[in-house]
């Protein structure tokens, strides 16, 4: 009798979206419940960061630390530095979480790696396979006009979404894998217009300097907003960008993780979105199993 094999091997892409791309949690603890393994990954900002963590074999300890994350602590990781260009120096952040995932060299990794960025002065996509991870991550996940830009050689590189916000076509791929996409972008887009004001409800009592500075730039009561302005449009450019790159591409499974509430710096929500990419997983590969 001839014994017959699965191939479940999987080249995995993960979109940016904030808070909401914690939802690749879920999606990736799904796969690996189900049998898949993953081979290869490429993400774009947030995808990026959990992308890298679970290559680096840390994705447990990140999800626990996230259960940790609230209103408060999420101020106090913002490193404020307002500037012409920035409102958040963005190194804060990085700087706890490697203090329980270490950096690496990309092509060090177990599986191949990379993240996708944007050059602002060349308005090129760049593509980090090589070099340091987290330099790769805060390169990645740098939202134009919120965090700092990154200078790197004679580029300055901001948020890979720009470009390239589901980034299908730079995963490495190999004979016979599964080509899986999870892409976060899908929202109630009419649910933007309160993202802001549940992020800001602490400006109301708040006496700090940070307060003061966040309620300059952002205020809880006006709806149309600097900020409210820049997601909403940049959140409208991410989804058609990331649904052309679906149809481009057309991967195998593609997980389509629908934000009907979560918006991107509802981090202290994460076990909640987390809980929804897993969902959506499971209905996505019992959807591509029936077809095998």
């Amino acid at each position: 009798m001839t014994e017959v094999t699965t191939k479940k091997d999987v080249a995995l892409v993960l979109s940016g979206g904030g808070a909401r791309g914690l939802a690749h949690i879920g999606a990736i603890e799904e796969l690996i419940k189900n049998g898949y393994s993953i081979t290869s990954i490429a993400g774009c900002s947030m995808g990026a960061l959990v992308g890298g963590v679970y290559a680096v074999g840390k994705l447990k300890e990140f999800r626990e630390w996230m259960k940790t994350i609230d209103k408060k602590k999420m101020l106090s990781l913002s490193d404020i530095s307002i500037s012409f260009n920035h409102i958040v120096k963005g190194n804060r952040i990085i700087e706890a979480i490697m203090e329980f995932v270490p950096d690496v060299a990309i092509e060090d990794l177990p599986i191949p790696y990379c993240a996708v960025a944007t050059d602002l002065k060349a308005g090129k996509e760049v593509v980090f396979d090589r070099g340091s991870l987290f330099e790769a991550i805060r390169a990645s996940i740098s939202i134009p006009s919120f965090y700092e830009p990154v200078q790197r050689d004679d580029m300055v590189l901001i948020d890979g979404g720009i470009l390239n916000p589901f980034p299908l076509n730079r995963v490495k791929r190999r004979a016979g894998d599964i080509l899986v996409g999870v892409d976060v972008s899908g929202q109630d887009y009419r649910a933007q217009w309160d993202e802001m004001h549940r992020l800001t409800e602490w400006q109301k009592s708040g006496e700090s300097l940070k307060a003061k500075l966040f309620d300059y730039f952002i205020p809880d009561d006006i709806e149309l907003n600097y900020f409210t302005l820049l997601s909403r449009s940049g959140s409208l450019m991410i989804r058609q960008n990331s649904l052309l790159m679906a149809r481009l591409m057309q991967p195998d499974m593609l997980m389509d993780v629908l934000m009907n509430r979560y918006g991107m710096f509802d981090f202290d929500e994460s076990e909640r979105i987390i809980s929804l990419g897993r969902k959506t997983a499971a209905q996505t590969i019992a959807q591509y199993e029936q077809t095998k």
